[in-house]
Formats: structure tokens, C-alpha cells, sequence
């Protein structure tokens, strides 16, 4: 019997230190040597403090920022542990309540609301904690931005372009806006 158990306790204890211990050690310093920003969270620091990650939306509601995507996160916005969606469909009341909630605080920021509202201001991204906008969202929020920071337009549109970033190697996804970047670097130029 014991010949039985001894190749059975011998692969365990080698299968149990490769694929516990050594495999998890491996991939942690490679992902800290080669992708150290992604391996710790991808934070954004300003003045030695971390303000945010890339990847994890905020909440700004001031007409002086960029607004993001709404956040269906509970029990608050862009609650990361939260993730998750509302699973609200089209035909269900509350969505039609939530996009109307958020034209009127658009039009209550001093939003020109002539232009049709970009999709992705209104409503809320598959995870509930999409960090960007399209730059159509992002154009959209211009002239209120800049009004209210007392800034040329066109200043502000600039920086919208300097943080826009293109399809992921240039065939994936669309064009993005990271609104907490673009808002930091707005905070930067010293206005409002």
C-alpha cells in the first residue's frame, strides 16, 4: 500500500509547488517587469498621489469637467467591487427615466442641448465603470466646459484631441476619450 500512495503524494507535492507556487511567482515578475502600470492597477498620480485609475470611471457631475458614461454600480457610482450592469432593456420605464434624468442635467450644467446627445452621455457602459467617452461625447461638452472654466473653445478642444486615442493598434475598438486624463490635464492649464 504505501508504494501505492508514495508516487501519488510525490506528484502532488510537485504538481501543488509548480502550479502554486512557482507558476503564480513567475507571472508576477514578469507582469511587474514587463507591464508594471497594468500589474498594479494602471494609477494615474498627480503631485505623488494617486488620483484614479485609467481604467476605472469617476464621478464628475461639474459643468467645468467632462462628464463620462452614467455608472450602474451600486450602492454608488463606479463602485469597482460593484461591477456590473443594469440589465435595464429598451422598453423598460427606467431607462427611459434615467436618460431623461441625465438631458436635464446636461441642460442644467448650461449644455447646448441644439445638437443631438451623444449615446454614451445618457447612458450607462456594460460594466458601469467605462473610464471614456467617444470623442463625439467629448466635442459634445466643449463649449460648456470652456465657458465655465473661462477658456477659449478652441483651447479646450485641443486638449479634448490630445487625449483622444486612436483604435487599439489601429483595427480595435473605436476611438476613446479617458475623461479623468482629460479633466486632470484641464485642472493643469490652471482655469477654473
Amino acid at each position: 500500500m504505501k508504494n501505492f500512495f508514495r508516487p501519488l503524494i510525490v506528484i502532488f507535492a510537485v504538481m501543488a509547488a509548480l502550479t502554486g507556487l512557482a507558476y503564480p511567482a513567475v507571472m508576477t515578475a514578469v507582469g511587474q517587469i514587463a507591464f508594471n502600470s497594468q500589474a498594479n492597477g494602471s494609477m494615474i498620480e498627480q503631485n505623488g498621489k494617486v488620483v484614479g485609475s485609467a481604467l476605472i470611471g469617476q464621478q464628475f457631475d461639474a459643468p467645468q469637467y467632462f462628464w463620462g458614461r452614467l455608472s450602474a454600480t451600486s450602492p454608488m457610482p463606479y463602485n469597482a467591487q460593484g461591477s456590473s450592469a443594469s440589465n435595464i432593456g429598451p422598453t423598460n420605464p427606467a431607462l427611459s427615466d434615467e436618460v431623461k434624468g441625465r438631458i436635464d442635467a446636461l441642460k442644467a450644467a448650461g449644455t447646448d442641448m441644439s445638437k443631438p446627445v451623444p449615446i454614451d452621455l445618457v447612458t450607462s457602459s456594460g460594466s458601469g465603470l467605462d473610464p471614456e467617452i467617444s470623442p463625439a461625447a467629448a466635442a459634445y461638452q466643449v463649449d460648456r466646459v470652456a465657458k465655465a472654466r473661462k477658456m477659449n473653445a478652441n483651447d479646450v478642444d485641443a486638449l479634448v484631441e490630445r487625449y483622444t486615442h486612436g483604435r487599439q493598434f489601429g483595427i480595435f475598438g473605436e476611438a476613446r476619450v479617458n475623461v479623468l486624463q482629460l479633466n486632470l490635464a484641464l485642472d493643469a492649464a490652471g482655469h477654473g
